[in-house]
């Protein structure tokens, strides 16, 4: 018998209000809901719509990462197969967004590449609740679902919020690197914040201090430690 998807299960089945599964299915909702919302903007709203998603897409991931992936390929005897499919997909959407980062917006790949980075995140999504969430619902009880839920969560907060495509998607590589990465992406998140309501005469000196911070988290990419662990499709 198919497992079901989480996608089609009512919170008492998915282990209550604290369970991972509900965690990530509410964060997978407000994904749906922003990537409605990205569709047809330009300018400005494009981009900040596409940095709601960033912050949400990245943070999100880093933590199924951290916390769910080990557990997964310990308990299931396909677990690294199956998480490193997730895990190409998660360097996907980091290449993609970090070109993005680089395109000016009437460039014409843009389009192109906001279209795969949509597709994309559409697929990760269903292939957590349609195969790997229901397989791993299988092998644990909900009070173990409980308490994934309170880790994943906890890593969520405390995880970067922008693209890092050269970091180890497994550790010890993305464990050394999150709270470093995680530090510099939020005080990032306010200095941008920031830039979009400040005088323009101020505007330069805070996208000059992001840029900083944007030197800053490329050091931090690039130490030997914060690379390894990674397996050969998902390195960079």
């Amino acid at each position: 018998m198919t497992p079901r998807s989480i996608a089609d299960q009512t919170v008492e089945e998915l282990g209550g209000p604290s369970s991972v599964f509900v965690r990530q299915r509410r964060d997978h909702e407000e994904l749906d809901r922003l990537l409605h919302e990205l569709d047809g903007t330009t300018g400005r709203e494009q981009e900040r719509v596409l940095r709601r998603i960033d912050q949400l897409v990245f943070s999100h991931a880093f933590a199924e990462e951290t916390v769910l992936w080990p557990v997964i390929r310990r308990v299931l005897p396909d677990g690294d197969a199956l998480t490193l499919q997730v895990e190409e997909e998660h360097q996907e959407v980091n290449e993609l967004v970090s070109e993005l980062e680089t395109l000016g917006a009437d460039d014409p790949r843009r389009a192109q590449r906001i279209a795969r980075l949509v597709e994309v995140l559409r697929e990760d999504v269903r292939d957590e609740e349609d195969v790997l969430f229901p397989r791993l619902q299988q092998a644990l009880d909900a009070q173990a679902l409980r308490r994934l839920g309170l880790q994943w969560e906890v890593a969520r907060r405390v995880s970067p919020t922008r693209p890092h495509p050269t970091v180890s998607r497994r550790p010890p590589g993305n464990a050394v690197s999150g709270l470093p990465l995680s530090l510099i992406d939020r005080t990032r998140d306010l200095v941008d914040a920031g830039v979009q309501h400040a005088p323009e005469r101020i505007a330069p000196a805070g996208e000059a201090v992001s840029k900083a911070l944007a030197t800053v988290a490329g050091w931090v990419e690039r130490v030997p430690l914060a690379r390894r662990g990674d397996r050969p499709p998902t390195s960079r």
